[in-house]
């Protein structure tokens, strides 16, 4: 039998025993280290969170999936990765349906931000801990900071969230999945602030869907990296 479909259900009580301290931990390191890391390199705050949440947080995740897949039986192979984890070949079907979500996630985004803007006028909707003006001469070194960052931010939380977690999620909750599943990644951003959260809830929920219609873990990566990665590179450059 496949061992795949052995997996034992990831309830309620189970999944948010995971997203619940991995948000704590996020709300502690930005609201405490960031600050004191920033206070004692004498460094912007960006790059205090490109170590301190690479480092902190998103490479504990990592180890968080290792530290499952291992306690359910799995070695790292190649079965594993695209059985156990689906981070399979992608299919013309797959990038459809990675494709239409980005356009919708861009869509609805679009409108909760200007919502917000007509609601509260102009704001920053990135954290402190997050915020930076463009990039200027001496400083383009950043990009060097922020690129292994971004691995580890898309791998550690793909790798846990959608290869690790939801597979064993769908055995308990079946076709409403992605509801427990996008509201559980929610609560993991709540150090965010509410503005970022609010316009993050398309593709909390949009990719949570994509990812578990098309059973791939790698239209999770293309969808968050894809979203993420240009977002920040606009910023640096002033674009946006």
């Amino acid at each position: 039998m496949n061992k795949v479909k052995e997996l034992k259900k990831l309830g309620f009580i189970s999944s948010f025993s995971i997203y619940i301290p991995a948000a704590i931990l996020m709300s502690v390191l930005t609201k405490y280290l960031i600050p004191y890391f920033s206070t004692v390199t004498g460094q912007e705050t960006i790059f205090s969170w490109f170590i301190v949440a690479g480092l902190g947080i998103f490479t504990p995740l990592i180890i968080t999936g290792i530290f499952i897949l291992k306690m359910e039986g799995f070695n790292f192979s190649m079965s594993t990765w695209t059985e156990r984890l689906r981070f399979r070949k992608t299919t013309k079907r797959d990038l459809i349906w990675c494709f239409v979500g980005l356009v919708v996630v861009g869509i609805f985004s679009g409108i909760i931000l200007k919502v917000l803007e007509l609601a509260i006028g102009k704001f920053d909707h990135s954290p402190a801990f997050m915020s930076f003006e463009p990039l200027t001469n001496g400083r383009y070194w950043l990009l060097l900071i922020w690129f292994p960052y971004w691995i580890l931010n898309i791998l550690g939380e793909e790798f846990l969230w959608r290869g690790v977690m939801l597979p064993r999620q769908e055995i308990a909750f079946g076709k409403y999945t992605w509801l427990i599943h996008g509201f559980g990644w929610g609560i993991f951003h709540i150090a965010f602030g509410w503005q970022l959260l609010i316009t993050l809830i398309p593709l909390i929920f949009i990719q949570s869907y994509v990812v578990q219609k098309t059973k791939n873990s790698w239209i999770g990566v293309i969808m968050h990296g894809g979203l993420n990665g240009p977002s920040f590179i606009a910023i640096c450059f002033g674009l946006i």
